[in-house]
């Protein structure tokens, strides 16, 4: 195969795709670089369908080699390992646009791999890889309803930016990835500060533009390379069969469609399927179920758009009820279980200390992490039986977008030193158990005493889309996402949008539809956040008394030596007597934490003394060290001694030093010179006089 390569523009950077030269045994593979970073990314099928399979069998997995940056992996093996939580949430970032342009029933599996071969810690690899994915997916013989694009938003001093780099990332307030094909948008993801809807629609009017240039630009690469489409025919019921079918189970699936609760639904269901599928053959009991499944979702959809209810009897724009319970569990630093319909999740925070933060290696830097959200799913959630396993795609994912929704509302470390921690488990599920992740987190800072700077409430708005008409659907329920065209939820304060996160199954979504969705999400996130407030109007101004006190004093640089003292000598002897923790970052910033105030005052105190300056006319209580002819040596802080001289021991003629002190003794001095080389001088003798005590 010939190489063949296109440079485009895109914002502000000239971007380099380049294919036939890297992994030509792979049905597709190409290179995008830009500046320094560069992404390979292929595209694999498989060519024959897996007996039993009747599923997409799609699987896409973002890698980052350290290499790319010229490092070595942590860790006793050096080696890359299991995922990184970035990975994770980069492979979710492809597979969500991508997914929904396969033709339906094919059940070939594909693999999507996107390597970063180099960072030049500059420009992203994400957004990269998505472009990368989707050219390899559309020069190979793969089918696929492409091409997408991808661009990143950027909001800065007043402007939207395309593509920023890493360091003017860190300056906006907009930090969202957008993809989609040439006729609309398909993918949104990110976070921002309190941003008004008309700027994201702006924005993404704007990202639409550069994301036609993309997909045109594979479409060029396409038809360059000149590979065709393998030949696809899916499978599927013969019309008289369909027909047969629909005529059977017509009367059960409109009696489905008017259950109100859940689990009574599905069941009923479940016994119409098995029911219908008991009259045909094996190798046809999948696709009953799927042509059952296709006619009860199209009398849902035909029903919405007619402007009837909805599964559960609600209108379009209709919230299910909202129960906040603030504080329900007593050992623990805050509490809360919010309640929407059938989702219900109860979420909690534990406050720690500096030692607490998680530790992050990337490849464009190493940090430190002082919030985290973490989201948990188990089986009972939605009342089934499946094995316990580590976190997957979907709960990393869910507890990124809380997380994204909530951070910058934590307050800075300078105002609340604390390291802390949101756990959601969801006790129940169906729909939107992320966007009640945000609502009780939010809830459980509050209960904490965190004084974050505003609420934040979430909602999950979907879209039924026939033709001409749509009908947009506030707080989606399981069934109205799996049914609909379109998940996209929307957090956010009083003030404005925090999180944002949208999915859709097609391709003409326009931007009137957007649009009109954050409209009704903003109504819809401002009622939440009223019924939130009746529950606990703000953060408590106390902290639980299972929480650890944490203090946070700055001392000059020059001081931390004397703090830690010989071998640690120092700092171990204040955790001894004070019984407080001790951490001290390489700023001079000291954070003391402590189960109780008496030992957080007894640490700041003897920290206190020691980078104290010790100043001409301060007294000390000090002990006797060392006995010389000419005086003794009296220690008056931790590491710091002066001279007491034998003309100011006493007030009257001292002939010999072991006449008055030994070693060991405490006794009261005053400094009475420090001279140029910091040499301190003292006198017992001044005090002794000031008592009136002739000794």
């Amino acid at each position: 195969m010939a190489a063949y390569t296109k440079d485009f523009t895109i914002g502000t950077s000239t971007i380099r795709i380049e294919t036939g030269r890297f992994a030509k045994q792979a049905n597709g593979a190409v290179t995008i670089q830009n500046g320094g970073t560069i992404v390979l990314a292929t595209a694999c099928s498989s060519d024959e369908v897996r007996e039993g399979q009747d599923f997409f069998p799609l699987t896409v997995n973002y890698l980052e080699r350290t290499y790319a940056a010229g490092k070595i992996p942590g860790g006793f093996f050096k080696r890359e390992g299991r995922p990184s939580e970035k990975e994770v949430l980069a492979s979710r970032l492809i597979d969500r646009p991508i997914r929904p342009l396969f033709p339906k029933g094919y059940l070939y599996d594909i693999q999507i791999i996107a390597m970063v071969l180099s960072h030049d810690q500059i420009n992203e690899s994400e957004v990269p890889a998505i472009i990368a994915a989707s050219s390899a997916l559309t020069i190979s013989d793969i089918p696929f309803n492409g091409p997408v694009g991808a661009v990143r938003l950027g909001y800065i001093d007043g402007n939207i930016v395309i593509n920023p780099s890493l360091k003017a990332l860190s300056e906006s307030k907009i930090n969202i990835i957008v993809a989609g094909t040439e006729n609309a948008i398909t993918m949104l993801e990110g976070n921002m500060k309190e941003v008004e809807e008309s700027v994201i629609i702006q924005g993404i009017e704007q990202a639409h533009q550069e994301i036609k240039k993309i997909v045109e630009m594979q479409r060029e690469l396409q038809s360059e390379v000149g590979i065709p489409k393998r030949e696809f025919i899916p499978i599927k019921l013969p019309d008289d069969t369909g027909e047969e079918i629909r005529k059977k189970v017509d009367e059960d699936v409109r009696t489905a469609n008017t259950i109100p609760t859940k689990q009574e639904r599905e069941a009923y269901v479940k016994s119409v399927v098995k029911k219908v599928q008991e009259d045909y053959d094996e190798e046809l009991k999948s696709l009953i179920y799927e042509y059952i499944e296709e006619y009860r979702a199209s009398l849902i959809r035909k029903n919405i758009i007619s402007g009837g209810l909805r599964l559960d009897g609600r209108k379009a724009d209709e919230i299910r009820n909202i129960t906040c319970e603030i504080g329900i569990l007593p050992r623990v630093h805050g509490s809360a279980v919010f309640t929407r319909g059938q989702t219900q999740s109860l979420c909690t925070v534990t406050l720690g200390t500096k030692e607490d933060e998680q530790r992050i290696e990337q490849l464009t830097e190493e940090s430190s992490k002082r919030f985290m959200v973490h989201y948990n799913f188990p089986p009972f959630s939605v009342g089934e039986v499946s094995p316990l396993r580590s976190p997957g795609r979907r709960e990393i994912g869910h507890g990124a977008l809380a997380e994204k929704s909530l951070k910058y509302m934590i307050p800075d470390e300078g105002e609340f030193p604390y390291t802390i921690r949101v756990v959601s488990d969801i006790l129940e599920s169906n729909g939107s158990s992320s966007m009640a992740t945000v609502c009780g987190a939010s809830l459980a800072l509050m209960d904490a005493g965190v004084p974050i700077k505003n609420p934040v409430a979430g909602i999950a708005m979907g879209v039924i889309k026939e033709g001409d008409k749509w009908v947009i659907l506030t707080d989606i329920a399981g069934e109205e996402d799996h049914y609909g065209d379109m998940d996209f939820k929307v957090a956010g304060t009083k003030n404005g949008i925090t999180g944002i996160q949208m999915d859709t199954k097609i391709s003409e979504l326009s931007l009137e539809i957007l649009k009109k969705g954050l409209e009704e999400a903003k109504k819809a996130r401002l009622y939440i956040l009223d019924i939130m407030v009746q529950a606990i109007p703000e953060s408590r101004k106390e902290l639980s008394p299972y929480a650890p006190r944490l203090l946070v004093i700055q001392v000059p640089q020059k001081k931390i030596g004397e703090i830690i003292g010989p071998g640690g000598k120092i700092i171990r002897n204040i955790i001894e007597q004070s019984g407080a923790k001790v951490e001290i970052s390489d700023d001079g910033k000291v954070m003391i934490s402590s189960a109780d105030g008496d030992s957080l005052q007894k640490a700041q105190s003897m920290i206190e003394d020691i980078v104290k300056e010790v100043a001409v006319g301060q007294i000390f209580k000090g002990t006797v060290t060392k006995i010389m002819p000419f005086g003794a040596f009296v220690k008056i802080k931790n590491g710091k001694e002066g001279l007491v001289h034998i003309s100011q021991i006493a007030n009257h003629r001292v002939k010999d030093v072991k006449d008055v002190l030994k070693i060991g003794d405490e006794i009261q001095v005053k400094v009475i010179k420090i001279d140029e080389q910091g040499r301190i001088n003292l006198s017992r003798k001044v005090l002794l006089k000031e008592s009136g005590d002739g000794a």
